[in-house]
């Protein structure tokens, strides 16, 4: 007879969405939508920095935890600044990390806001329930992916009601089906729509900076592509195509793609250090690092070479342009090899 599951510990802190993140001694951000999870630690960042200018900010990586490095971090300093550690990868955390973080629970620093991110996982349970426990007096940021089109639509429905923006349903609906693949670009399109001056964001203002979706599309392209979904990523370039897409614009999303991987490829790091090291934002690295899952150095290389190959071709060097572009996503959905 098979055992009944374990029960999930209580939880006795407030569990908070990304969007009501507040000050609190101890912050655990979990759920696996990091674009949502880095926007809610900045906006704390922000918020905490508008308090206090002279915040002193930290970042520590819970997987190559050294011993020692919490505390040294969170000891007060010659001035008293308040300070925001930022934690990365706990689900991936050392033991040294969960024995002082417990340790540290028990009596948090004055003046100190530990962040702790949690994307998912068994890891760290003993740490979690802890928290969720109670202990260390911190809250949760639950950061779950929007998964339903009705939630994407309220998300983009709220980008544009923070800047006091009117905005119609068909713009929202446009939005939403173009970039239903991913939130970051979900929300890098609105804020790219509330530069616009007209007074309302309509249907007619979407086509004009999106045309269609073509280079929703091309994007979708190369995702499936890089991604090693061959089959599936020649019937959207296919249906790219036949919308109206043009080549050039398509290979230029692969080589977006690309040469973000290429400069994320082997560099440890949070992913807000390698953002401000490369010129990124902070979800473009979590982005590339998602998809460099499987790849190695020589087969990017590869692709890289014949990307640029295949950008020749489609700006007249070719007599097939789109014939380029297939061999091209051919060698990208097996990595290069």
């Amino acid at each position: 007879m098979a055992g009944k599951p374990a029960a999930k510990a209580p939880v006795a802190i407030p569990q908070l969405a990304w969007d009501r993140i507040r000050p609190a001694p101890v912050l655990l951000v979990s759920g696996t939508e990091d674009f949502l999870a880095e926007r809610a630690i900045r906006m704390l960042r922000d918020t905490l920095r508008a308090e206090d200018p002279s915040l002193e900010v930290s970042d520590l990586l819970a997987d190559d935890y050294s011993p020692g490095e919490l505390i040294t971090l969170a000891s007060p300093s010659l001035f008293a600044e308040p300070r925001m550690i930022r934690v990365t990868g706990v689900e991936k955390c050392t033991d040294a990390f969960i024995t002082e973080t417990l340790r540290y629970l028990e009596s948090p620093a004055d003046d100190t806001y530990l962040v702790l991110r949690h994307a998912g996982g068994v890891r760290g349970k003993k740490l979690l329930d802890a928290l969720r426990g109670g202990l260390g007096g911190g809250i949760e940021i639950v950061c779950t992916e929007l998964k339903k089109d009705a939630e994407k639509y309220d998300f983009a429905a709220a980008e544009f009601a923070a800047e006091n923006r009117r905005v119609t349903g068909g713009a929202l609906r446009a939005l939403t089906a173009a970039f239903s693949d991913d939130l970051a670009e979900l929300a890098a399109a609105c804020q790219q729509l509330l530069q616009d001056s007209a007074e309302e964001i309509t249907e007619a203002t979407v086509e004009k900076y999106y045309s269609g979706r073509v280079e929703t599309n091309a994007f979708r392209v190369a995702d499936t592509a890089i991604a090693g979904r061959h089959g599936e990523a020649l019937i959207l370039l296919r249906h790219a195509l036949a919308s109206g897409a043009d080549p050039v614009p398509i290979v230029a999303a692969f080589a977006s793609k690309l040469r973000t991987m290429a400069k994320i490829f082997g560099n440890r790091g949070s992913a807000g250090q390698l953002a401000q090291q490369f010129g990124l934002a902070p979800w473009q690295v979590d982005r590339a690092r998602r998809d460099l899952q499987g790849w190695d150095e020589s087969g990017l290389g590869r692709s890289i070479e014949l990307l640029a190959e295949t950008d020749a071709a489609v700006k007249g060097g070719g007599r097939d342009p789109v014939f380029a572009i297939e061999r091209m996503i051919g060698v990208i959905s097996v990595r290069g090899n």
